[in-house]
């Protein structure tokens, strides 16, 4: 369960880096640059988006701009994988997870 995000690849025409468009905004009209040898703080969607992809290994810096990330790749790695991570930024409940019933979130008495 939660909200799937459409990704689409686009190749750059700079070697070792890749778009992904998605159909939603992750960051409004801000620019949000990270660093592989930077720690990535936050839990907005770009900060959540950039952890995840440098947990993945292969990138060495990532620009979130509104729907559009660009992914600059670390020599010799691809971007295979990198549009279902970015997919799946809101998919909150997997396999295994338990889904929370209203009387999860009632207040105790």
């Amino acid at each position: 369960m939660g909200q799937p995000v459409t990704v689409i690849e686009k190749q750059s025409s700079t070697p070792g880096v890749c778009r992904f468009e998605t159909n939603r905004a992750l960051t409004g009209t801000g620019h949000e640059h990270y660093s592989a040898d930077s720690e990535v703080r936050g839990e907005r969607p770009p900060d959540l988006v950039a952890r995840r992809l440098f947990e993945r290994g292969g990138v060495d810096r990532v620009h979130v701009n509104s729907n559009v990330i660009t992914v600059e790749l670390a020599r010799g790695a691809d971007s295979e994988g990198i549009a279902e991570i970015i997919g799946d930024l809101y998919t909150y409940y997997r396999p295994g997870v338990p889904v929370p019933t209203p009387e999860d979130f009632a207040a105790e008495e």
